[in-house]
């Protein structure tokens, strides 16, 4: 069976790191340049010839990473290397997944395309924006669940009244996995948006009334639906408001929104590398889940076992 070896791109070293560690594989010898312009370079410094090579790289800031990682994957096919799986924790883009008004891009699709023209033979990601656009690709797809990072520490909270909410209409189905696990109720926050990243309303649709509430979505931005919608749980006579959110973009306004909002802790996970610390934000590693992840692809195992049933 053909080695493993595991690289790392510019966004995403400390994870990386993590994870070669986890799995028991030194990260892999690769330089990534810049010209002044701004044009990326990059290469391997070791052989890799016949290896089974792992490249990990989150797809934010979306522009450099995603070029980069496309680099890394030419390089790759140019040195031999017998199979190469792109492993992007957060996958970038994956928001315009479909057309919702008239002369847009998918652009969704476009990065899957990107990603198997420059000769990925498989994708590993998690919490996928949208499931379906696992369809968007022509080559194999492991998409890991954040449920099984979440789900232990929110029992470790031992709260009372749980009960679980999603920030909007579209994340019910997300939020409903950790209402089953737990056998408790599920609410729902629908919003209305003026423009990206600016919501003209919300309701709470549920009885939030003395209750220990968890939202529950894949990532946050701005933070502005989640913080919203904690306030608004609050002001519904909810007793605590707790988040977990996958991927920790966390950009324009974030740690503002999230220090003056309602909420008691953000529980979000190392896909993306936060920019700054706050005290009501904690992170939980997935290094463990996706060193897990690799190993089994490797052994050409099933990966089934790594998912809270």
């Amino acid at each position: 069976m053909s080695s493993v070896k595991i690289f790392a791109g510019k966004g995403t070293t400390e994870l990386a790191s993590s994870i070669a560690e986890q799995y028991g594989k030194p990260l892999g010898n690769s330089t990534s340049q810049k010209f002044s312009d701004g044009e990326l370079n990059f290469s391997f410094n070791e052989s890799i010839r016949g290896s089974d090579l792992f490249l990990i790289q989150s797809t934010t800031p979306p522009s450099d990473n995603i070029i980069e990682l496309l680099l890394m994957i030419d390089a790759a096919r140019r040195a031999s290397a017998k199979y190469v799986t792109v492993v992007v924790p957060y996958f970038g883009y994956a928001r315009q997944d479909r057309k919702d008004r008239p002369r847009v891009s998918i652009a969704a699709k476009m990065m899957a395309n990107l990603l198997t023209a420059a000769g990925a033979n498989r994708l590993m990601t998690m919490d996928l924006h949208a499931g379906q656009i696992q369809g968007f690709f022509d080559i194999p797809v492991d998409h890991l669940d954040g449920s099984a990072i979440f789900i232990p520490y929110i029992k470790s909270l031992n709260l009372d009244n749980l009960i679980f909410a999603s920030p909007d209409v579209g994340g019910t189905a997300r939020s409903r996995t950790f209402a089953k696990y737990f056998e408790a109720d599920m609410v729902v926050c629908d919003k209305h948006r003026k423009r990206a990243n600016e919501i003209a309303s919300m309701q709470v649709i549920g009885d939030v009334e003395g209750k220990d509430v968890v939202l529950v979505d894949d990532l946050a931005d701005t933070a502005g639906t989640i913080c919203k919608a904690a306030n608004l749980l609050k002001e519904k006579g909810a007793t605590t408001v707790r988040a977990v959110c996958t991927h920790p973009i966390l950009s324009g306004k974030a740690y503002e929104n999230i220090e003056s909002s309602e909420l008691e802790e953000l529980i979000t996970t190392d896909t993306i590398p936060l920019k700054q610390k706050s005290d009501k934000i904690k992170v939980l590693t997935v290094a463990d889940l996706f060193a897990k992840a690799i190993k089994k692809v490797h052994d050409n195992e099933s990966i089934s076992a790594l998912f809270i049933k």
